[in-house]
């Protein structure tokens, strides 16, 4: 039995690195992000900011909440999911889905894991996530923070 365990593992592995290598080139990226908020009628979600990235990945973005929901926990946070379109250099778009929390506390501040989908142009097919953190300005209604993370494009 642990031979046959062993075994399977050993496929499993390296059949997932195989699909992974064969069909995409992934590179390390970091870098940071600053957006501001977009209000109705320009944002139907809960809550959408639009902004800019730069470092590894660099261009124009646009996020829009789709859930949140409110910790038992802790008041102050919520957790919440969202879409991001992130326009990179070239016009192509990289397209993913954020996941994360949301501390509305004194300190205002946020973690994301942004999963990526595809895209289009030379994102279409596109994987990988990246971390984000940040603080939030809920007077000026803005965002800033940095992120580090894994892109792999076809």
């Amino acid at each position: 039995m642990k031979k046959s365990l062993v075994a399977f593992s050993v496929v499993v592995a390296s059949c997932a690195a195989t699909t992974a290598s064969a069909d995409q080139t992934c590179k390390p990226v970091n870098g940071h992000f600053e957006a501001q908020q977009v209000l109705p009628p320009d944002c139907t979600a809960p809550f959408c900011s639009a902004g800019r990235v730069w470092g590894g990945i660099q261009g124009t973005y646009n996020f829009a909440m789709t859930t949140i929901e409110n910790s038992v926990a802790v008041p102050s946070i919520s957790f919440f999911t969202g879409q991001s379109e992130i326009t990179v250099k070239g016009g192509d778009l990289l397209l993913g889905t954020d996941t994360g929390s949301l501390d509305l506390g004194p300190n205002q501040g946020f973690a994301s894991l942004i999963t990526f989908t595809g895209g289009t142009g030379s994102m279409a097919g596109a994987s990988g996530q990246i971390k984000l953190r940040g603080t939030l300005d809920l007077t000026a209604g803005t965002t800033a923070g940095d992120y580090v993370g894994t892109l792999c494009t076809p």
